[in-house]
């Protein structure tokens, strides 16, 4: 394989181009690949209903150490970070030198059309939430717009898109 190019998995239920090494498509979220069924032989899930013991997203509950990994597109390491009541994305501020809790800056935010307030990951009534703060370019969660100012249940696995920059959340 040249340099530079990276091996891409189609989604064999919405085509959708993931990387190399993701077991669920980032789109859609059903599986990449065959399974193993109970019998030992390997078979393609054929519809979403062979989903009943793979479920489509991930659970809302955090893991006691309340760490989130923050998997940004074109990046091999995660981003750790430890979860407050509430975390700010964004990019720095130059006129006011304010500083978001989670500055995307070193992973283009600015090109990508990240806001400097973009978006905020939160706690509340006992469930991890994420809300678009009126971001110019909007925030998606697995392909779909949130409106800005109402909050949405955030689970382990879920993509963000703020702007044009990707990121997958898992929970540690």
């Amino acid at each position: 394989m040249p340099e530079g190019e990276t091996t891409v998995i189609k989604c064999p239920y919405c085509n959708y181009e993931n990387p190399e090494g993701e077991k669920l498509c980032i789109k859609c979220g059903l599986p990449l690949s065959t399974s193993i069924t109970q019998e030992g032989s390997t078979r393609r899930l054929e519809k979403p209903s062979d989903m009943v013991k793979h479920p489509r997203w991930g659970t809302a509950r955090l893991g006691e150490e309340r760490k989130l990994l923050l998997h940004i597109r074109g990046y091999d390491r995660p981003l750790v970070v430890n979860l407050t009541d509430q975390l700010i994305l964004g990019r720095y501020d130059t006129n006011t030198g304010e500083m978001p809790d989670i500055d995307l800056d070193a992973y283009g935010a600015q090109e990508h059309g990240v806001s400097r307030q973009h978006a905020v990951i939160m706690v509340a009534e006992d469930a991890l939430k994420v809300m678009d703060l009126g971001s110019a370019n909007a925030t998606y969660m697995n392909g779909q717009k949130l409106m800005a100012h109402q909050a949405r249940i955030l689970r382990d696995g879920d993509e963000l898109r703020l702007g044009d920059l990707h990121i997958r959340v898992n929970f540690a």
